[in-house]
């Protein structure tokens, strides 16, 4: 069994998350919160498989076949009950890479494409860099939670809308989308002939009472015009590996999408990754399980801790590992805020503002890190809230 409380040093493997804290943060002292990667080591299964693969010693092109496609479809259907054809996958780096390529093929430049904010900031230039049109469709923020502005929605439509890409579980604001908003979202995309591009990299981490429901599974006509992106990056740990699939049912769509991978020059995945992918699908689940379990629990620390805090409230965390934290009773600006918590809290948090406007006043904390890591995290936040309090 995993072990979840163990406490790695990750420092000076040129990791994102915690050898660039002077640059970004402005000292060696933060303790990095931000960047969705976790501070566990993926399953042992992995780890053998990676070291059987380095260990044979020739890293030749390595193809995705039938034994990872059935892995993948396996998964697919196992965890969410969502029957798919191996045929329909088509493999990638990563769903960022595979979002421009999606919009690339099935936009042009000018046309609409729609994004629920605030959201992964990646969603923006996936618009912008094609000079395709953005179009935000503003979540709304009730009583502490998110829910979508349909009739909002309905207006962009409407209006020309030729792509929406959904994030499911949404990241940064943690929702899982329930059965009767996916429903409604469908009705629109199928009434208006809008394409939906669904980022689903999330969806092996949901806590407990809440279910993730691929949109593509609810009907045939909403399938039709689906493209839905998978990865077992963020379950796994698997990030610097990149590896990711597009589940294409439409067959036309498919091949117009594999045509452009081609021009691109995506024809296969790295030797690792292929390993890795088909490790963690076919012997992950047990610690999957454990690293749901040790999500809970941090998540609960996070919540008791700030439960009656008259500065930060937590949004409720459906799935994900990423919390989404209201500073807004704090009365500082952006780049004050920020400052706050890297120089006052010693934490590096996610600036809210990187996921548009809509997260102004917010900051993102990722909580995927051993309870140890997650109490000191803690400790750091409501001490300098006492201070700042103090000092008032």
């Amino acid at each position: 069994m995993h072990d979840f409380e163990l406490v790695h040093d990750r420092r000076n493997t040129r990791s994102v998350k915690w050898d660039n804290l002077k640059e970004l943060y402005g000292g060696e002292d933060v303790l990095p919160m931000w960047v969705a990667d976790m501070d566990f080591q993926s399953p042992q299964a992995v780890i053998h498989a990676l070291k059987d693969r380095a260990e044979h010693g020739i890293y030749g092109y390595t193809i995705t076949d039938a034994a990872i496609s059935k892995a993948v479809s396996r998964w697919v259907e196992k965890r969410h009950g969502w029957r798919i054809k191996p045929s329909f996958l088509l493999y990638s780096p990563g769903v960022v890479t595979s979002l421009h390529m999606a919009v690339q093929t099935f936009t042009e430049p000018g046309d609409k494409v729609v994004i629920q904010t605030p959201v992964y900031t990646p969603f923006y230039n996936v618009v912008k860099a094609h000079d395709r049109t953005l179009v935000e469709n503003p979540l709304l923020f009730e009583d502490g939670t998110y829910r979508m502005d349909f009739a909002h929605l309905e207006k962009c439509f409407q209006d020309g809308a030729k792509a929406m890409i959904l994030c499911n579980p949404h990241n940064p604001v943690g929702r899982v989308w329930t059965i009767e908003e996916l429903k409604q979202l469908a009705d629109l995309c199928v009434s208006y002939d809008v394409l939906l591009l669904s980022d689903e990299i999330h969806a092996d981490l949901i806590h407990e009472g809440y279910t993730h429901i691929p949109i593509a599974s609810l009907s045939e006509e909403i399938s039709q015009r689906t493209i839905t992106f998978l990865s077992p990056s963020k379950t796994f740990n698997l990030a610097g590996l990149q590896v990711s699939y597009a589940v294409v049912e439409q067959e036309g769509m498919r091949k117009q999408l594999q045509e452009t991978f081609s021009k691109q020059g995506f024809y296969m995945l790295n030797t690792m990754a292929v390993a890795a992918l088909e490790a963690a699908y076919n012997d992950g689940e047990e610690w999957l399980q454990g690293l749901l379990d040790i999500l809970a629990v941090n998540k609960k620390l996070a919540e008791e801790a700030l439960a009656d805090n008259p500065y930060i409230s937590v949004s409720p965390l459906e799935g994900t590992y990423l919390m989404w934290l209201d500073c807004r009773n704090l009365n500082l600006d952006q780049k004050d805020l920020m400052e706050f918590f890297a120089k006052k809290a010693k934490l590096g948090f996610n600036d809210g503002i990187q996921f548009g406007e809509a997260g102004k006043g917010f900051v993102r904390m990722n909580i995927a890190c051993p309870p140890e890591t997650m109490r000191e995290a803690l400790k750091r936040l409501t001490d300098s809230l006492k201070e700042f309090e103090a000092a008032l």
